[in-house]
């Protein structure tokens, strides 16, 4: 089962320094909220298709994630304005594999920056979503976030018209200050405060798509979720 923790958000121009302490922190986290994945010190960097040279090792301290940013950085000459991307990828415990992929750093007006981890873990496993979308949250500042998967995105595309790269919530929901005054009284999903950002709602249990649904409209309804002005001329709603 592949489950998703993602944070969105506008134009936000990092040096590539800014953006390795950000990493760490965020690996350190996702590694200390799953140890049963038992996941290594080292992560491997994901190529582009095509890309000629092989996939790489990097430990997770912030040196080494400064030199593959920066490695990333040189690579691609559009990565001012479209951020600096990284994916790392690290298979610990059996069925355990964890990806983490981020463009971040760029102050392009029309494409969202963005940090997912992916996770593919046994069926049974109960992730700590909310508590991984709200590591998203301190590290990175996004916009809006979510936890979600194939079944919750389908629903949405299917039940509410929502469209890919609209803000949205999934089983667990991050939205921005500005966003977070927009929620409704009457909405019961438990909130939890983000220090210095936003909050976190933890919306349905796993399975639960119904309840993500009825969620995603009323947020809709209240303009909690609508997008940034295009072009975006800030990180933030």
């Amino acid at each position: 089962m592949r489950r998703l923790v993602r944070g969105f958000w506008g134009p936000r121009e990092e040096s590539v320094e800014a953006l390795a302490g950000r990493w760490k922190a965020t690996l350190d986290q996702v590694t200390r909220l799953l140890p049963q994945a038992a996941l290594p010190a080292e992560w491997t960097v994901v190529r582009a298709p095509g890309t000629a040279s092989p996939a790489a090792p990097v430990p997770s301290d912030e040196g080494s994630l400064r030199t593959a940013l920066q490695e990333s950085r040189a690579a691609d000459d559009w990565s001012k304005g479209t951020g600096t991307a990284l994916r790392l990828t690290a298979t610990g415990a059996p069925d355990w594999t964890v990806e983490v992929s981020g463009l971040a750093g760029g102050d392009s007006e029309f494409l969202l920056q963005s940090l997912v981890i992916g996770i593919r873990s046994p069926s049974d496993t109960e992730l700590p979503g909310p508590q991984l979308l709200a590591a998203i949250a301190e590290f990175w500042h996004p916009d809006f976030g979510d936890v979600t998967d194939d079944d919750v995105l389908d629903a949405l595309e299917d039940e509410a018209e929502y469209r890919v790269g609209e803000p949205c919530v999934g089983r667990a929901g991050y939205l921005s200050p500005a966003r977070a005054e927009l929620v409704p009284a009457d909405l019961t999903a438990p909130r939890t405060a983000v220090p210095g950002a936003g909050v976190v709602l933890d919306i349905a249990t796993e399975g639960d798509v119904d309840t993500v649904v009825r969620t995603f409209e009323r947020l809709r309804e209240t303009g909690a979720l609508r997008p940034l002005p295009r072009p975006m001329d800030r990180a933030t709603l």
